[in-house]
């Protein structure tokens, strides 16, 4: 594109190496389509609460939190030498809301360790909500709140 605007906000964040850039190109918004570039992800999008058929931004950045929260108390569980049960899971709640500043976003996840003691379960759900990239990025930004089931 010859003629370009850019809005760039920098974060007090230090990055030394990209691991993975995600691509993907929406087309007609909230009732549009999304396709990766590597065409993997190729799906509809329609609204909350529509009779659309395909999925909305708050399923996909569910999904996404919740992947990545597993994967960091995994990560976290390993180097605190806590084995996780096989049935370890992330339920994970977006809510698209309004308030005095117009549209948020707020979020509950349920993590599931049952079978963990209390205390492994409380360390390896801290550790992994210090070290999730979906959690660094929400802190302080919206409401969340994770319940722990064990």
């Amino acid at each position: 594109m010859e003629n370009q605007i850019v809005f760039a906000a920098k974060a007090a964040v230090s990055v030394s190496k990209v691991l993975y850039t995600g691509k993907v190109h929406v087309t007609g918004g909230r009732e549009g389509a999304a396709k990766s570039s590597d065409g993997r992800l190729d799906i509809n999008l329609s609204s909350p609460g529509t009779s659309g058929q395909g999925t909305n931004p708050e399923q996909l950045f569910a999904a996404g939190w919740s992947a990545c929260f597993l994967g960091a108390i995994q990560i976290n569980a390993a180097t605190l030498k806590i084995k996780l049960p096989v049935e370890t899971s992330v339920d994970t709640e977006v809510d698209l809301a309004t308030g005095d500043e117009g549209y948020a976003l707020q979020a509950r996840l349920q993590v599931n360790l049952p079978g963990l003691s209390q205390d492994d379960a409380a360390s390896v759900v801290q550790a992994a909500h210090q070290t999730c990239p979906y959690s660094k990025a929400t802190k302080g930004n919206i409401n969340v709140e994770i319940t722990v089931a064990i």
